[in-house]
This record gives structure tokens, sequence and C-alpha cells, in this order.
């Protein structure tokens, strides 16, 4: 062998290949920062998912290969199978040392094809449990399917400790298998995006403008998809009761319907007619939309570790959020917000209402959540032990693992006892 091939040799076997694979391109805003800091910690990245501008997008923003396989988000017998063959083929011709899959579908079939494939390490990332507000055979499947999912991975990456205990009482994943990077959250969030620097103020106020917004308007936020699972029903009806007593009250919602968990008709016909409501439509960027907001509301029947919260909190805003999985974790109540029973429309009113009078209870709990975020959410810090995690387990495997400054992150990751299994 020639001195040129062992270094090469040498360099490819301490950049040690990493594949992450989500269903659809949409899904990639979770990971945003996190590959290319993945990249710059001296692992090689490739981003698969379904077809989309998305997908070219987080290639060109985050410098690494993408790589398009279509998956369908609901059940699709036929189509799963193709994408299921595709995934295995794309797996065997890469050889990654590493596999972390994520949401549903890609969790499940990327998830079985790096099973197959004998992947020597392999992540699940759990972002919340789509079972929780099903029921009968659909919540059968769904729950046989995430229990899959966890049984083809040596880890599971819960986004929230609450989240965490949820899937361990399902019997969906064993402890040994589950763990928590940091305090929580998938991606964390950067901070720097939500100063308020002169540009980001004169475009919220540009935005106000546009949205026709008056300036004494009090605006009640939502970000998110508007869905049953959302609880956006309960939200129009808890704005609805606040008109009652205030004609200065606005409900801007940031995000857009879908067909998939769609919203009863009238709730609906009030969104799209009431012209203190505001509908968005889907936004790449929300940054600019928090600063247009008195309080975020996260009514959520489910959720993983809300990325809302975090970046209402970035903002300086305070959250009135329902009690479920996940948002237990992201809400300190009475502290960075207040909490409300799941499901239950007057106590939302009554939390939003509470902080939309008390200016100073609300810009107190706004400081510190952004407080929080500082201390607890930074993205670095999420990225730095999902690095760490990685090359422990290569480690443990006895692969070759990469020796970078961005590695050395302070410990991060709460866990019950770590086990390799094969």
């Amino acid at each position: 062998m020639t001195r040129a091939s062992e270094i090469e040799q040498t360099e490819m076997a301490s950049c040690p290949r990493v594949l992450h694979v989500a269903t659809v391109a949409l899904s990639l805003n979770l990971m945003r920062g996190q590959l290319a800091f993945l990249r710059e910690a001296g692992f090689e990245v490739t981003l698969i998912s379904s077809p989309g501008v998305e997908l070219e997008a987080a290639g060109r923003s985050e410098e690494i290969e993408t790589l398009a396989v279509p998956m369908a988000r609901e059940v699709s017998p036929w189509t799963d199978l193709k994408s299921l063959v595709q995934l295995y083929r794309v797996i065997r011709r890469l050889r990654p040392s590493i596999t972390n899959v994520g949401t549903p579908k890609a969790g499940l079939l990327a998830g079985i094809a790096a099973w197959l494939a004998r992947v020597p390490c392999r992540f699940y990332t759990l972002r919340g449990l789509r079972c929780e507000t099903t029921r009968g055979l659909k919540r059968r499947i769904l729950l046989l399917s995430e229990r899959i999912a966890c049984l083809c991975a040596h880890r599971v990456i819960c986004v929230s400790e609450d989240l965490r205990r949820t899937a361990v009482a399902l019997g969906i994943v064993q402890p040994h298998r589950a763990l928590v990077l940091g305090s929580g959250s998938s991606n964390g969030v950067d901070i720097s995006r939500f100063l308020l620097t002169p540009l980001l103020v004169n475009r919220a106020a540009e935005l106000r403008q546009e949205l026709k917004i008056p300036p004494e308007a009090q605006v009640v936020g939502f970000v998110g998809r508007l869905t049953r699972d959302k609880g956006v029903a309960e939200l129009v009806k808890a704005f609805y009761r606040l008109c009652q007593s205030s004609s200065v009250v606005w409900l801007l919602l940031v995000g857009d319907f879908e067909d998939g968990d769609p919203l009863p008709p009238d709730v609906r016909r009030a969104i799209e007619t009431n012209s203190r409501i505001i509908r968005t439509g889907f936004v790449q960027e929300a940054t600019v939309y928090y600063h247009l907001m008195d309080v975020l509301a996260l009514p959520s029947y489910r959720e993983g570790f809300p990325n809302a919260i975090l970046e209402a909190y970035a903002a300086g805003k305070p959250v009135v959020a329902a009690r479920a999985t996940g948002v237990v974790d992201a809400v300190v109540d009475g502290v960075t917000g207040v909490l409300v029973p799941v499901g239950d429309a007057e106590s939302l009113a009554k939390g939003l209402e509470s902080l939309l009078r008390n200016k100073d209870s609300a810009a107190a709990m706004g400081s510190a959540g952004r407080e929080r975020v500082k201390r607890e959410f930074q993205s670095e810090r999420i990225w730095g032990a999902l690095a760490r995690e990685y090359s422990q387990l290569l480690g443990a495997r006895g692969l070759p693992r990469p020796e970078t400054e961005s590695q050395r992150v302070p410990p991060a990751v709460t866990t019950d006892q770590s086990v390799v299994q094969s």
C-alpha cells in the first residue's frame, strides 16, 4: 500500500459517515444548523428526505450531501414498500457508521432499512407520539410502528423528559435505550435570530401594517399547524370569550390548515371570516411574527418539545399553554408562562386574559423565558450533546470517532443506564 493510500484510509476512518433521514422536506427546519455543526465536528453528513425545494436548500445551507427518497406521510402499503427497498439500497451503498432517523414514517422505514443493513450505530429521534390522540385500530397501528422503530435503534433520543416517560409507560421503548439531550428539544434555538435589531424592529412595524393590525391592538399569537391536535378549536373559542370583554384583542395564526387532522367546519369558517383573526399561511421563517405578539398561546393536545415556545421565549414573550406531554417541560408554570388543562377553552381564555391585563407580569415571564433559553436551550448545547453521543456509541462499538474541538462541550445528556444493544 502506498503512503498516499494509507493517509487516505486514515482520513476516511477518522471521518465517520452519519446519515440523517426525515419523511418530508418541511421537517428539515427541525435540524437547521445541526448538520453543519456535525460536519464541522468531523462527521461526513448525508441527509435524506422526500424530494422538495427544502431538501435542496438544506443541502446548500448546511453544505452537506442530500438524497431524495419519496416517502408518504400517511399509510400507503405499496408506496411504503418501495420506499423501504430504496432506503435499504441507499444505506447499503453509503455504508454509514451512524443513522439517525426521525418523524414517524422515516423512523419506521429507514429504521428497518438500517437494521437490515446492519448499520453499527442506529439512532431514532422521537419528536412526539401521534398515538396519544388516536383511538381504536389506528392507535394500535401507530403504537406498533413506534415500537418497531425503537427496537431497530440502539438509542432513542426523546426530545423531552416527559416524552421519554410517556414512551416508556406505553411500552414503546425500553428505559435503557431512551435518552434526552440536555434539558430537551430536538435542536435548541439560536437566540441571536430574535434580537431586536433596528432592522427587525422596522420589519415588525411594516408587517403589522401589512397585516392591518391596529397600533393599539393586543395580539394573541399561535405558531404551528392549524389542526385539531394543536388545540386550535379551543384557541378560537378562547379568543371569542376574550372579545366579549375587550375590543382590542386580535388573534394571529402563523400557519396553515392540514387535511390530515382537519378542524371542525365551523372553526375553520370562523378563522376565514373573522376580520380580527389573521391567518398567514405557511411561513418559512417566523422570527419577526413573534415580535407582533403580546403572548403566545399553545393549547396543543400533544407535543414532543414545542419549538414555538422556545422561539417565543427567545423573543421575550410569555406563553399560555395546555398541560400536555412535552409542554410541561417547556413551560415553568407561573415563572415563564401559564399552564392550563388540556382541552379547556375557558381556562385558556382566563390565562390569556390575565397576561394581557397584567403587562408587568407578562414582561417578567417573557424575560424569565429568555433567560431560560440562554441557560439551557442554546442550539450549540444540544448539537454538542448529540455529537458526543454519536462519538460515545462509536467508541463502544470499537469504531473510529472524530476528535475535534466542536465535540468538547459540557456534558448535557440525561439517560437511564446506557447499554449497547446489538
